[in-house]
């Protein structure tokens, strides 16, 4: 059973307020620097493996240390830990605002990622700790509106703050956000613990090393050749860390991530679904955001704008996607959503030329848009609905450190196949890379709608879980 305070007067406001915003500027933070990538670039210099770490550093330490945050919160106090976070990721967005370089940004962004780690799980378990059990559905869908709302307005907001201030208001939003939301916290939000939580640290040091090693062989590889001794040596540690991490998990008692999960053919299906997912997405959005305003001329205020088909769709469109999943089960709706996405790259790297039209880009942007719509209204029901009842919070927490996963590597992945086809010298240079990478990203997307296919026909609803509080419960919404 977990320990746990009476929640302060008018607690819910307070705690769907303080999560939610706090929930919001983490997810923000994913996608905002896309639009701002080539402002970066021409104010710090830097060549395209330096603009990815600014984005996979961010995804890449807060991925690892997810399930870690959840565990120290219910080890040490969960509005303890939530604080903590909250500071570390205001104080590393003031120092990215500040970065006088590039190494001092991509250092700053790896420490944002840590604080957003440790606060964004525990969002939700202090969410569920304030509300009524019979007012969660709802705590819930609004937190859920909310993070979905920062991954739409992420690429707008970041291309109106670079336009119209500069690109370092960025990671100043944060701080005012921070500063404020931080005695909020202390003051109305309930301290509660987990039972019996244990930290696994081989387990977090074997995947963070692993994954740096992957994702670094991948960034350096176009830079250094494919067969140079840092490249190839990275790229065989890594691997070879993360198969003692698959080891690891078979066999300790307490891990970070248990293996035994991936017997349910539901939960591997779903899970590998949306790994592959975020590697065609995510790499997508990142080159995509620098062709729009490095070659078709806009600004950054109207590359955010004009990626709005894609990022805001999926908010009108993710209700009709529940009613859907509801009606004919999560499987047939996800697999459709992730064919769409999958269409709309494909479509979107056929008419990418130097010249290209917004409105000839227009079908592959709302195709994109519908297909992760369909895909994240589900999918976070099929994860649960793959596991039973006390297993749910870990089941989740693993299902969205994997795509954050996904999200850090196919921006590796697809950066490399940019690099060794074109590059900026030219528009047609960078139009040479862009195609073949959309259309890696396609692929990998069509990938995963093999894998939601292979997830067993069902139409059972998950299993409600029998304690007052989902224990490390991760982020569930969309993000």
């Amino acid at each position: 059973m977990s320990q746990q305070q009476t929640a302060p007067r008018g607690g819910v406001l307070w705690a769907l307020l303080i999560t939610g915003v706090a929930g919001f500027m983490a997810s923000l933070d994913n996608l905002v620097v896309t639009t701002a990538l080539p402002s970066i670039r021409e104010d710090m210099g830097g060549a395209l493996h330096d603009l990815e770490w600014t984005v996979s550093a961010y995804t890449l330490t807060f991925a690892v240390l997810l399930m870690t945050g959840a565990a120290l919160g219910d080890r040490f106090g969960r509005r303890r830990l939530f604080v903590a976070g909250l500071a570390l990721f205001t104080a590393a967005s003031a120092a990215a605002a500040l970065a006088p370089g590039l190494d001092s940004l991509i250092a700053a962004r790896a420490v944002q990622g840590v604080g957003a780690a440790v606060m964004m799980p525990l969002t939700l378990t202090l969410l569920t700790a304030a509300v009524p059990a019979e007012k969660r559905g709802m705590a819930y869908g609004v937190w859920g509106a909310v993070n979905g709302l920062a991954v739409a307005s992420g690429p707008l907001i970041g291309g109106t703050l670079t336009e119209h201030i500069s690109w370092q208001w960025i990671f100043w939003l944060n701080v005012p956000l921070g500063i404020a939301l931080l005695p909020l916290a202390r003051l109305r939000l309930s301290e509660s613990y987990g039972a019996g939580a244990r930290l696994d640290l081989p387990g977090t040091l074997l995947a963070s090393g692993g994954l740096f090693g992957i994702v670094y062989g991948l960034v350096r590889g176009p830079v250094d050749g494919w067969s140079g001794v840092p490249v190839v040596g990275g790229l065989i540690t890594g691997a070879v860390l993360l198969a003692v991490f698959v080891v690891h998990g078979t066999r300790s008692r307490n891990p970070m991530l248990p293996m035994r999960l991936f017997r349910s053919r539901a939960f591997s299906g779903i899970n590998a679904a949306g790994l592959l997912m975020f590697l065609g997405m995510f790499g997508s959005i990142f080159l995509l955001s620098q062709y729009m305003q490095g070659v078709l001329g806009y600004s950054p205020t109207e590359a955010g704008l004009r990626m709005l088909p894609w990022t805001a769709v999926p908010m009108l469109v993710a209700p009709v996607a529940g009613l859907l999943a509801d009606r004919i089960g999560g499987r047939p709706v996800v697999a459709t959503g992730l064919f769409l996405q999958a269409s709309g790259l494909g479509y979107l790297a056929l008419v990418a030329t130097a010249d290209a039209s917004y409105v000839s880009q227009l079908p592959g942007l709302i195709l994109s848009g519908i297909g992760m719509a369909l895909y994240f209204a589900p999918a976070s029901t099929l994860v649960m609905a793959s596991v039973s009842a006390e297993e749910q919070g870990v089941a989740s927490g693993a299902n969205n450190a994997l795509r954050e996963v996904g999200g850090a590597l196919g921006i590796a992945i697809m950066s490399s196949v940019f690099s060794a086809r074109g590059g900026y010298e030219s528009a047609q240079t960078f139009v040479d890379g862009l195609r073949p990478a959309l259309v890696v990203g396609a692929a990998l997307v069509a990938l995963a709608t093999l894998a939601a296919l292979a997830i067993p026909r069902t139409r059972t609803a998950p299993a409600a879980p029998t304690a007052p509080e989902p224990g490390p419960v991760l982020e569930t919404a969309a993000r």
